[in-house]
């Protein structure tokens, strides 16, 4: 039986966006924070996820998750596909990635963190558990500063001009992986310098929208497109600028993409094609990084920090909480 709603549609997003989105990374994130610095990846993703599916589908959302960690029904996570939710209330698109830094947890390194975007139904593209090119800067530029299938060193020289200044002042955030080296290369060849990052490119993109405090200006590379979908939910919040491309390097891939609705396999997605409408984002730190503090376990309290966004007002949230009924944590 359907629970009735009695929030205005146009006003449920941001009910979500001040009262439950926010539950739902900051359980995944302190499932995940328990098993930081154990040395087990799968085991610390798997806590993330088992939390998020547990809050999300506390939600009073009729929920899809369109952009998640596999397509097959009897995956053990979040995986695309999924229905999540009460049953009632709006439709609502769901992306997730209930760990992103499985590797810096299990490491106890900085930068992990749990997120997850949400959006009216139908506006997230839908895309397959598949690999991404990507470029992204932030807000302040006319459209096309930079383009996907520039070199990194026209980019580079592209945003310096837009900038106007010279090009060894711009810092280019990369993941550090063997098959970024010819972008790296091709960046480090104008004077400009190279951030390199081990995991966490959500965070990554998010990081050149507010260059005066990251002191990164662009982001190139490729990385998982959850992620991608994630970074443009964000930046669809803050502004900037991002363009994609999914690698579709297989017949079985693009059939998979294709049965998604991914008509042009070479297709290029830009932030307004990735996420159409109206999309709340929200990260919770599970390891203490830049962008947000990790989970502190005190003697009674579980401390959080949570950055939550929404697009239609722009409104950026830093959400500093405290946890104490710890036994309702430690029984979940």
């Amino acid at each position: 039986m359907s629970t009735h709603i009695s929030v205005p549609p146009q006003l449920l997003l941001e009910r979500i966006l001040t009262l439950e989105i926010v539950r739902v990374t900051e359980r995944a994130a302190v499932s995940a924070a328990r098993l930081r610095g154990h040395g087990n990846e799968k085991a610390a993703d798997q806590a993330a996820v088992d939390a998020m599916r547990r809050e999300l589908n506390k939600l009073p959302i009729e929920g899809t998750v369109v952009i998640g960690e596999g397509e097959r029904d009897e995956a053990p996570m979040l995986y695309i596909g999924e229905k999540v939710g009460m049953n009632a209330g709006p439709q609502v698109d769901i992306a997730v990635d209930p760990l992103e830094g499985t590797t810096l947890c299990a490491k106890n390194m900085p930068g992990a963190i749990a997120t997850m975007a949400m959006a009216d139904g139908g506006t997230l593209l839908h895309a397959p558990d598949v690999y991404m090119q990507k470029i992204a800067v932030g807000p302040g530029y006319s459209k096309g500063v930079v383009e996907l299938d520039a070199s990194p060193a026209d980019n580079v020289r592209r945003l310096a001009k837009a900038k106007d200044v010279d090009a060894s002042a711009i810092t280019v955030l990369v993941l550090d992986r063997p098959r970024h080296s010819d972008i790296i290369q091709g960046v480090r060849s104008t004077g400009a310098a190279v951030r390199l990052i081990t995991d966490g490119d959500v965070a990554g993109v998010i990081h050149c929208a507010d260059p005066a405090n990251t002191g990164v200006d662009m982001y190139i590379g490729t990385g998982g497109a959850p992620e991608g979908v994630l970074a443009a939910a964000a930046l669809r919040c803050i502004g900037g600028q991002m363009q994609c491309r999914l690698i579709l390097d297989s017949e079985e891939k693009r059939e998979r993409a294709s049965k998604m609705g991914v008509a042009d396999p070479r297709m290029i997605y830009g932030i307004e094609e990735m996420v159409r409408g109206d999309c709340l984002f929200a990260a919770t730190g599970v390891t203490t990084g830049s962008l947000l503090s990790g989970v502190k376990f005190r003697k009674d309290v579980i401390e959080t920090e949570t950055v939550v966004m929404r697009s239609v007002t722009g409104t950026v949230r830093y959400i500093k909480a405290e946890h104490r009924q710890l036994e309702k944590f430690h029984l979940d």
